[in-house]
C-alpha cells in the first residue's frame, strides 16, 4: 500500500471561492454543491430549480467584487433578483416561470446546515428576510425587457416569433434576417439596454477583485487618539470654528477676502506666504484646507458668505469621524490637489485618472507585509498610465516629460496623504521581495504572492510589447533600489482602517484580525483555512480560544466543527488550519491524538503525512487503508461529485479497480461515500469495457443539456 499517496490531492478543497479564472474548479465545485443541495431540498421538502441555483452561484462567482458563495448581503439577493436573473436567464413563451426566490431561500438554508455560510456575512435570518423583502419585484423584473441582456432580448424576441431557438439552424436565419433588417423588434427597449452597456456597471467577471491579506487594527479608542493628534483634523476644527454660524463674507468668486485669509492662514498655521499676495486664490494651503471643509461638509457658501454647516458638530466632536470623512473627501480634492491654478503648472495623466489611480495605490499599500519603495511604486505606477492612456505615438522625450508631471502630482498627494496621517514615511533598504526581476514581466497570470492591486498597477507589463526595453527598466530600478536607502511608504493604521471601510464598501473583502471572535468553530475554521496567511491565522485563533475561556473545551468545539463537516475535502483543510494554528507542538500533538480517533483519524493521518510527521513505514496497514479510502473520496469530491468523477477515477488507470476494493475494506467512517464510490468505479468500468474510455459530459454542462431556461 506505500503507493497510495498518490491518489491524493493535497491542497485543494471544497472551497467557497474561486479567482475569476479558476473556472475548472469552479464549475467542479459548483456541480458538487447542487448535486447535494438538490438531494438535501428533496429531504427537506423544501423548492429547489438546479438551474436557478447554479445561475445563483454563478452570480455570485462572476458578477460581484468578493466572489464569497456563501456570504449574501441584501445588496446581493437584490442585484441577484434584480438584475442578474433578469439580465441572464430566458423563459420562453409556453415554459414554467422558476421560482427563484424559493431556490435562494433554499440554498441559504443548506449553505447554513452545512456550515458554508461565511461567519462575516448576515445571519441566516437576516439573509432569508431580505428576500423576502425583494422577492414580490421579481416577476416584473424579469418581464422588463430594459433588464435583459443583449442576447436574451434576441432570443425572447426569436421566442416570441414562433422561433424554435433550440435549432440552431432556425435560430441562424432569424439571426440572418434580423442583421437585413427585416424582424420586428421592440426599439425602445433596446436602446435602453444598449445605453446600459455603454454607460453603466457590468455583471461580469471584470467586477471580480482579490481579497486583502488579514490586516491587524487597534481599537477605535486608540485610532480615535491618533485622529485627535492629526494637524489636518486641528485644522480643520479651526477653520469650522473660525468662519462660525455668522458666517465670513467671500467674493464673487467664492474665495475669501483678502484680510481675512491672512487672519485665518495665522489662526491656522498653514505656512503661506501672504506678503505681497493680492488673492487669497494665491494661498495654496489655505485653499486647499477650505475646499477640504467644503467637502467633509463642514462649511458651506451661501449667499455670498461662508458659514459652519451646524449639522456638523457630531462629526468636529468626534476626532475619528472627522478624521475618516476627511480621508474619504481626500477623493473629492482633486481640482485642489493638482489642478491647473495658474498658466505654471500643467495637468498631468494623474489628474485625468485621479480616482482610479488613488484607490490603486492605497489599495496596493493595503495589508502589504513591508513597507513600499518609493522607487518601485512610482514606476508601477507609470506602467499604469501606460495601461490607460495611448502613448505609442509620441516621442520618448515627451513621455518622460509627461511622467515627470504625473511624478509630481502624486508627490503632492502623498505629501497631504503624510500630513494627514494615513501614510508614514520612512528611510531605508528595500525588503527583498521588491527586488525580484519578474515583477515587470509576470506572464498573463499575476504570480499567488502579488498584492492585487501592484499586478493591476503593473498593467499590461505582464504582456510587455518590448521585453528588451522592460529587462532594461528593471535594470535600473533593481540598481536605484540597491543603491542605498530609499523613502519607503506604508499605510498608517489610521489609513489602513479607513481604506478597509472602503474596500468593504466597495463589497471587496478585507480580512481583519479579531473579526471571527463571535464566529461559530466551523465558521472560524472555514475562514481560516480559505483566506488567513499563517501569522494572521494563529492571532485569530489565540483571539477565539481566550474569548471561550475554557480551551479544553474550546478545543473540542473545533474538532468537533471538523468531524461534522460534510465536504471532506473541507474537513481536511479545516483540521490542517487548526492544526498549523495552534502554537508550539500543540497542532502536531491534536493531530497524533486524533490517529485513534474513529471519525477523525483519516484527515489526522493525512495531515500528518502531509506534514512530514508521520511516514508510511510508521503506519499500520489498517491506517494505509484509511488514507486510500480518504484518498479517493477527496478525489471524488474535488471532481465535482458524480458528474465528474468517473472521468477522475478513470485517470488514475487500471489499478483503481483493487484500489477501490481495498478502500471497500477499510474501516472509513464514511460509509455513504464508499458505497457511492462503489458505484462510481462500477459504472467507469463498464463505460470503459464498453466505450474504449468514452465518458458522458460532467458537472454543469451534463445537467444543464436539454433544460427549458437557457443563458
Amino acid at each position: 500500500m506505500a503507493g497510495t499517496a498518490c491518489y491524493g490531492s493535497w491542497g485543494r478543497i471544497m472551497r467557497m471561492r474561486f479567482e475569476a479564472g479558476a473556472e475548472e474548479e469552479f464549475q467542479a465545485a459548483c456541480g458538487l454543491l447542487i448535486d447535494r443541495l438538490v438531494q438535501w431540498a428533496g429531504e427537506q421538502g423544501l423548492p429547489m430549480d438546479e438551474f436557478l441555483a447554479e445561475a445563483t452561484l454563478e452570480y455570485r462567482h462572476r458578477a460581484t467584487a468578493d466572489g464569497r458563495l456563501g456570504l449574501w448581503e441584501p445588496r446581493h439577493v437584490e442585484e441577484l433578483l434584480l438584475s442578474w436573473l433578469p439580465q441572464q436567464v430566458i423563459e420562453l413563451p409556453g415554459e414554467e416561470n422558476g421560482d427563484a426566490s424559493g431556490t435562494l431561500r433554499t440554498l441559504l438554508r443548506f449553505l447554513n446546515a452545512n456550515q458554508l455560510l461565511d461567519p462575516r456575512g448576515p445571519a441566516l435570518q437576516d439573509s432569508l428576510a431580505a428576500v423576502d423583502t425583494v422577492a414580490e419585484r421579481y416577476p416584473a423584473a424579469m418581464a422588463d425587457r430594459t433588464r435583459w441582456g443583449l442576447a436574451k432580448f434576441w432570443m425572447m424576441t426569436a421566442g416570441e416569433q414562433g422561433v424554435d431557438v433550440l435549432d440552431e439552424r432556425a435560430l441562424q436565419r432569424f439571426t440572418d434576417r434580423a442583421q437585413r433588417g427585416e424582424v420586428a423588434y421592440d426599439q425602445t427597449a433596446l436602446a435602453s439596454i444598449m445605453q446600459r452597456r455603454l454607460t453603466g456597471r457590468a455583471l461580469s467577471g471584470d467586477a471580480r477583485a482579490e481579497p486583502q491579506l488579514p490586516v491587524v487594527l487597534p481599537a477605535d479608542r486608540v485610532l480615535r487618539r491618533r485622529a485627535e493628534a492629526s494637524v489636518i483634523v486641528a485644522q480643520l476644527r479651526g477653520l469650522a470654528e473660525w468662519v462660525g454660524r455668522e458666517g465670513r463674507a467671500v467674493t464673487a468668486a467664492g474665495r475669501l477676502r483678502m484680510g481675512d485669509a491672512r487672519e485665518l492662514v495665522d489662526v491656522l498655521g498653514t505656512g503661506d506666504k501672504t506678503e505681497g499676495v493680492r488673492s487669497s486664490a494665491d494661498l495654496p494651503r489655505l485653499g486647499l484646507l477650505v475646499e477640504w471643509a467644503k467637502k467633509v461638509r463642514l462649511v458651506r457658501v451661501v449667499k455670498g458668505r461662508l458659514y459652519a454647516v451646524a449639522k456638523a458638530r457630531a462629526v468636529l466632536d468626534d476626532p475619528l469621524r472627522l478624521w475618516l470623512r476627511a480621508f474619504d473627501a481626500c477623493f473629492e480634492l482633486r481640482q485642489a490637489l493638482i489642478g491647473a491654478h495658474s498658466g505654471r503648472h500643467v495637468e498631468s495623466m494623474l489628474f485625468d485618472s485621479f480616482d482610479e489611480m488613488l484607490e490603486d495605490v492605497l489599495n496596493t499599500l493595503y495589508s502589504l507585509p513591508h513597507p513600499m519603495p518609493w522607487p518601485r511604486l512610482r514606476d508601477s505606477v507609470q506602467l499604469g498610465y501606460g495601461a490607460r492612456f495611448q502613448l505609442d505615438g509620441d516621442s520618448e522625450l515627451q513621455h518622460r516629460m509627461w511622467f515627470k508631471h504625473a511624478e509630481r502630482d502624486l508627490r503632492s498627494v502623498l505629501d497631504v496623504l503624510v500630513v494627514l496621517g494615513a501614510v508614514e514615511r520612512d528611510q531605508g533598504m528595500a525588503d527583498a521581495v521588491f527586488l525580484e526581476a519578474d515583477l515587470f514581466d509576470v506572464g498573463p497570470e499575476r504570480p499567488a504572492d502579488m498584492p492585487p492591486e501592484f499586478a493591476e498597477l503593473l498593467g499590461f507589463a505582464g504582456a510587455a510589447a518590448d521585453p528588451a526595453a522592460a529587462r532594461e527598466r528593471e535594470r535600473r530600478l533593481r540598481q536605484e533600489l540597491t543603491a542605498g536607502p530609499v523613502e519607503l511608504l506604508r499605510l498608517s493604521e489610521l489609513g489602513t482602517r479607513a481604506v478597509r471601510q472602503r474596500l468593504l464598501a466597495a463589497g471587496r473583502d478585507a480580512p481583519l484580525v479579531g473579526e471571527l471572535v463571535q464566529a461559530s468553530a466551523a465558521g472560524l475554521l472555514g475562514v481560516l483555512a480559505e483566506d488567513y496567511d499563517p501569522d494572521a491565522a494563529r492571532a485569530e485563533l489565540d483571539g477565539w480560544l481566550l474569548a471561550r475561556g475554557e480551551r479544553e473545551t474550546a478545543l473540542q468545539q473545533l474538532t468537533d466543527a471538523v468531524r461534522t463537516m460534510a465536504f471532506r475535502t473541507r474537513a481536511q483543510a479545516m483540521l490542517d488550519a487548526l492544526s498549523a494554528a495552534l502554537p508550539g507542538g500543540e497542532g502536531e500533538r491534536l493531530l497524533r491524538a486524533l490517529r485513534g480517533d474513529t471519525l477523525l483519524a483519516p484527515l489526522a493521518l493525512s495531515a500528518l503525512m502531509h506534514r512530514e510527521l508521520l511516514s508510511p513505514l510508521d503506519m499500520t496497514e489498517a491506517e494505509h487503508l484509511l488514507m486510500l479510502a480518504e484518498s479517493l473520496l477527496q478525489l471524488v469530491e474535488l471532481a465535482g461529485g458524480p458528474g465528474g468523477a468517473e472521468e477522475a477515477l478513470r485517470a488514475q488507470g487500471p489499478e483503481i479497480e483493487d484500489a477501490v476494493a481495498a478502500a471497500l475494506n477499510s474501516a472509513h467512517p464514511d460509509r455513504a461515500g464508499l458505497e457511492q464510490l462503489r458505484q462510481l468505479a462500477a459504472r467507469t468500468l463498464r463505460a470503459s469495457a464498453a466505450h474504449h474510455g468514452g465518458v458522458r459530459g460532467r458537472g454543469l454542462s451534463a445537467r444543464r443539456k436539454g433544460r427549458k431556461r437557457h443563458r
